[in-house]
């Protein structure tokens, strides 16, 4: 009787579970609906970006923080976090490159060049150095500017980044599911005879999707600054590449949120911000020996 108790109450924790997440999604949505980020003209402000004019816009006063988005995202995504991060921080949220306002007529499209195009924003805009969160792409991005550009990023955070377009890093079923939608978009494509810029645009992001990032675990290790790595235990990368991730980064901490899915930072929203707050406000402890047991 006490197992039929318990598995009843743990299924029951799981469908509210689950009626939970549907809420946040629904209410997530209705937010982005009304959000005026993104198209703010008296935050905004086009920048000339690597033969690019890249839209970006600037919220509050004090340390630089940059907020990068994902695959087809743009600037109205972090309606959450730009509310809390303004009070104390200088928030410089931005379209990439081919995204949202940033127009790119280019074929070309790559990680790299966008991880290019934030230093160069940061360039412009006279900032030394700042703190970063990058979700998704975004957080592939933040990588490879903290890579390739060290000395523009004094702490990173990341959430949902993988280092290869593989079953190894990406969820089998989410792999299977890209990697057909992407063959069959190209069928399509090549079929078409009047194609859109919109066609082009969509085009890109699937490649990008499917064909990167392809990031050599080692290039890791030249990461000099603290990164907070996090996933969903339930996250469409896989939870051991993440890890692998965080192992690969010298100064790394790790934060598996549970029951979460790609967006820990919309189902996660309070504590997401919190924990950002505090990892950027709280010099990074290196735990060694006897310092594991606290």
């Amino acid at each position: 009787m006490k197992a039929i108790l318990f598995f009843l109450a743990l299924l029951s924790s799981l469908v509210s579970a689950q009626s939970n997440i549907k809420e946040i999604k629904n209410e997530y949505s209705r937010l982005l609906e009304k959000s005026s980020y993104g198209n703010n003209p008296k935050a905004g402000k086009y920048y000339e970006v690597n033969g690019i004019k890249m839209y970006c816009e600037t919220y509050g006063q004090g340390q630089p923080l940059l907020l990068i988005h994902g695959n087809g995202g743009s600037i109205v995504d972090f309606s959450k976090q730009i509310p809390f991060f303004s009070k104390t921080y200088k928030v410089i949220v931005a379209d990439s490159r081919a995204h949202g306002k940033s127009i790119d007529k280019q074929d070309a499209l790559t990680y790299e060049m966008m991880s290019d195009d934030y230093a160069e924003l940061l360039q412009k805009m006279n900032i030394d150095s700042a703190f970063v969160i990058g979700w998704s792409d975004g957080g592939i991005n933040g990588l490879l500017l903290t890579i390739r550009h060290p000395e523009k990023v004094k702490k990173l955070i990341i959430t949902g980044a993988n280092l290869r377009p593989d079953s190894t890093a990406v969820e089998p079923d989410v792999f299977k599911r890209v990697s057909a939608n992407y063959s069959k978009f190209k069928e399509q494509f090549a079929q078409k005879k009047d194609k859109t810029a919109l066609d082009y645009t969509v085009l890109k992001y699937k490649r990008l999707l499917s064909e990167q990032p392809n990031i050599d675990p080692k290039t890791l290790h030249n990461i000099k600054v603290p990164v907070l790595v996090i996933g969903g235990d339930n996250d469409v990368i896989k939870p051991e590449h993440t890890l692998e991730i965080f192992r690969n980064i010298p100064n790394a901490n790790l934060w598996i949120l549970p029951n979460s899915g790609h967006s820990t930072l919309v189902v996660y929203t309070h504590e997401f911000n919190l924990k950002a707050d505090t990892f950027f406000k709280t010099k990074f402890r290196t735990i060694k020996d006897r310092d594991r047991e606290f």
